[in-house]
């Protein structure tokens, strides 16, 4: 069929994170503030990083059907922004395969 994507390539060698932060937590995240990282996955596995950049708006801007809700009722919804973590040592002593699409947990050094 026209359009349909016959296959994908996946880079493993530039792997980053694509974090989710809520709107007030980013007044103290800043460009190159080191980060550390869990995978769920592999938690002996310890990766270090640093914020890489932060998205020009949130989540539902990017939306092909963003939500309209027009019941004339204001209700305040957190919104979450996109964060990308570069990744910039792992020590994996085991040779764990690490693959796009896995949870982490990332702890950004704000100090």
């Amino acid at each position: 069929m026209v359009g349909t994507a016959i296959t994908m390539f996946i880079d493993l060698e530039h792997l980053w994170i694509t974090a989710n932060f809520k709107e007030t937590q980013l007044d103290k995240i800043n460009n190159n503030q080191e980060v550390k990282i869990s995978v769920d996955a592999y938690p002996e596995v310890e990766i270090t990083g640093r914020v890489e950049s932060v998205a020009g708006a949130t989540g539902p801007k990017f939306a092909l059907l963003p939500a309209d809700n027009a019941t004339g009722n204001f209700i305040k919804v957190t919104q979450r922004v996109l964060v990308r973590i570069g990744i910039k040592h792992i020590k994996n002593d085991k040779k764990k395969q690490l693959v796009p699409g896995m949870n982490v947990v990332v702890d950004i050094n704000t100090i």
